[in-house]
């Protein structure tokens, strides 16, 4: 038994296929770092400790002749 299926009936299961995966992805993503904020406050584990951080950037305003 052959069934025909329709190019336009193939592109839309494309389409709900790949927003599933990236519906999938971003659901992942968000509970991976809900899971990692909650495991760095349990272990008081501090993701900045390390890190540089540069000073604040003053902006001269060149018109203002006082």
């Amino acid at each position: 038994m052959l069934l025909y299926i329709d190019p336009s009936v193939t592109t839309y299961i494309i389409q709900a296929v790949a927003a599933i995966v990236v519906a999938g992805g971003a659901v992942i993503s968000v509970l991976w770092r809900k899971a990692k904020k909650k495991v760095n406050k349990t272990f008081n584990i501090d993701e900045n400790s390390k890190k540089e951080v540069e000073d604040e950037i003053v902006e001269i305003d060149a018109t203002d002749n006082k």
